[in-house]
């Protein structure tokens, strides 16, 4: 199998999400609405690079009867996708949208234990086939079993063979990864501030932590501020990004569609401005959706010009 990009999920989900009018704590909350999808942080880009009309495949680790509905989900969306078996089961993860509020509430399980023999399995074929790849896309939690330093591998890796990587995770995964010099990342203000042990109050102390990133080999750093935008920092330029208003119905994979924006474009070697509009116009439109869905090329192209962006 050879794809332009490949995205890495090692811990996926099936990801349920449910619809509520408003929610009683300690009391009994009836669901108006359900919907189950296949997720996790690679899996959710994946989509919204399909949608983009990118050729992208998605692999990773799965485990159990609700791993084969994630793989048999991925095709049904014409997602080519490898993944290693484990034991165990893959995880669900319940999204709870509470309509009165406008929130959704995530409680996520930890995932399967992954043996040795899996990961070693998996980077062997990783090996082969991101030789083939422009660009890699790792996301998510690390379930147990792996390591902490797994991106760190995954990205060195890819590095030799010549793609650019692409990081969305948090904690020790994530302090981790960036040790290995991914060429962009995509942190939300809360993972920027653990990883430097800081508190950011204005946009010129988030492009400061940014600036310290590219200067160790970083390309490119994008921050979400979730409704409040995003900021964009390269090593020469930092622009800020406010997305439109809307009315949000989920804001799980907002951030992976910022990532699938991103990717797109590298790969139509788009500016950084013309990043920024995108990668905001995509986790904006994704916000307005319900569940785990994702946007549109047809629908970012229809809304970008409505991001607003300025220099800092």
């Amino acid at each position: 199998m050879s794809s332009k990009v490949l995205t890495i999920t090692l811990n996926p989900a099936l990801d349920k999400t449910v619809t509520i009018e408003e929610f009683v704590s300690g009391g009994l909350n009836r669901i108006k609405a359900w919907r189950t999808d296949a997720g996790g942080k690679g899996i959710n880009v994946a989509k919204a690079l399909k949608h983009f009309a990118v050729d992208v495949a998605s692999w990773g680790l799965t485990a159990g009867h609700q791993g084969k509905i994630v793989t048999e989900q991925l095709t049904g969306l014409g997602i080519p996708s490898f993944f290693i078996e484990t034991e165990g089961e893959t995880r669900t993860n319940l999204k709870v949208y509470v309509e009165c509020t406008q929130e959704t509430t995530e409680l996520n399980e930890a995932g399967f234990t992954v043996s040795r023999k899996a990961l070693h399995e998996f980077i062997e074929r990783y090996t082969d086939a991101v030789r083939n790849a422009s660009i890699v896309v790792l996301g998510g939690s690390l379930p147990p079993g792996v390591p902490d330093d797994t991106y760190n591998t995954l990205i060195e890796i890819a590095n030799r063979a010549g793609a650019r990587t692409v990081l969305d995770a948090d904690g020790e995964p994530f302090r981790h990864g960036i040790e290995a010099v991914p060429y962009a990342i995509k942190p939300n203000i809360h993972e920027l501030e653990a990883l430097f042990n800081e508190t950011f109050q204005t946009d010129a102390e988030i492009v400061s932590a940014a600036r310290r990133l590219t200067g160790k080999g970083i390309a490119y750093v994008s921050v979400s501020l979730g409704a409040e935008g995003s900021i964009l920092v390269s090593e020469t330029e930092a622009v800020r990004a406010k997305p439109f208003p809307i009315v949000p119905l989920s804001t799980v994979g907002a951030g992976d569609s910022m990532v699938a924006a991103l990717v797109y474009c590298l790969l139509e070697g788009k500016p950084l401005e013309e990043m920024a509009r995108w990668t905001s116009a995509a986790g904006t439109v994704t916000a307005s959706k319900p569940g785990t869905e994702v946007c549109t090329l047809a629908e970012v192209e229809e809304k970008v010009s409505k991001v607003t962006i300025w220099p800092l």
